[in-house]
């Protein structure tokens, strides 16, 4: 039982899901068609490319013409070199492991707590009407709102901005997961009972795999709003940073360094998203559809 659920119900393995995330989709007698081309697969990269280095391009182009003044838009040329240095000093990586370390265990804590409270609440409906309130409570609060009073409670170290992140990305990961299990087949589940298979059998074999997707989902969901929880926290209080050093930078009107510092945080969470992107197109086949 568990053998075939696993393998045909939730996988799609042997049916047309199966066999398009395989990377050969099956043709109108089942025979296979040609894999794309190789320009084919990289033309999303090169429209994303050619549009930011357009993008640039006109950028520059005004910042030359000084149709606007640069201390409200630094040339890009101007950034690059402000990145230079701000990589010459050596107090950067201070800045990026106090970041990093605050990203990591926030989100790290988020998905150990979200993860299975979306599980539970997903699949058992008391439990969902016990806790609805106050997953609607707090997650409609303003997490900024709370940063003072966080700041009272843990300091200005790094547990609040760790409690900052932790919020953030909450509350996309255990939505997420719960509507991944809400969304499962109620027939399928009710046959698994049917053929006498357990409650975790059931969670190790239809519930985790069939709500993967919902799951990826949240997680890419849940970086962005942790990067705006580190950013936030370094803003109200902090030592050291990348947000606290774009803070300085601000305060100076050292506006090159700041977009540099800004490009940082960004590109940090393009990297994350684009890599649970692919995780979640992976799995894609996976996610319920409707007949």
């Amino acid at each position: 039982m568990e053998t075939f659920v696993a393998r045909s119900d939730v996988t799609g393995k042997g049916t047309y899901a199966g066999q398009v995330a395989a990377g050969a989709p099956p043709g109108p007698e089942g025979e296979r068609l040609p894999r794309p081309s190789r320009l084919r697969r990289w033309e999303p990269l090169l429209w994303g490319g050619g549009s930011v280095l357009t993008f640039l391009v006109a950028w520059q182009v005004v910042a030359n013409a000084q149709l606007v003044p640069p201390l409200f838009l630094p040339a890009p040329t101007e950034i690059a070199q402000a990145m230079g240095l701000m990589f010459a000093d050596p107090t950067i990586w201070i800045d990026i492991a106090t970041s990093g370390q605050e990203f990591l265990l926030g989100y790290a804590l988020a998905i150990a707590i979200g993860l299975p409270l979306g599980l539970l609440t997903g699949r058992y409906l008391r439990l969902a009407w016990s806790l609805d309130p106050f997953i609607a409570f707090f997650y409609s609060m303003p997490r900024i709102a709370l940063v003072p009073l966080l700041i009272i409670w843990f300091g200005i170290g790094i547990y609040s901005k760790i409690a900052v992140v932790f919020l953030g990305a909450f509350f996309p990961i255990a939505i997420n997961t719960m509507a991944g299990i809400r969304s499962l087949d109620p027939a399928l589940l009710r046959a698994a009972h049917s053929f006498g298979a357990s409650e975790l059998q059931v969670f190790r074999t239809i519930a985790l795999p069939g709500s993967v997707p919902f799951i990826l989902t949240g997680l890419r969901l849940g970086v962005g709003h942790a990067l705006v929880g580190v950013v936030v926290g370094e803003l109200v209080a902090a030592q050291h940073g990348i947000a606290q050093r774009m803070s300085v930078a601000g305060t100076t009107f050292q506006v090159p360094t700041m977009f540099a510092a800004l490009i940082v945080i960004s590109g940090t969470g393009v990297l994350l998203t684009m890599i649970l992107q692919r995780l979640e197109k992976r799995f894609d086949a996976w996610r319920p559809h409707q007949p």
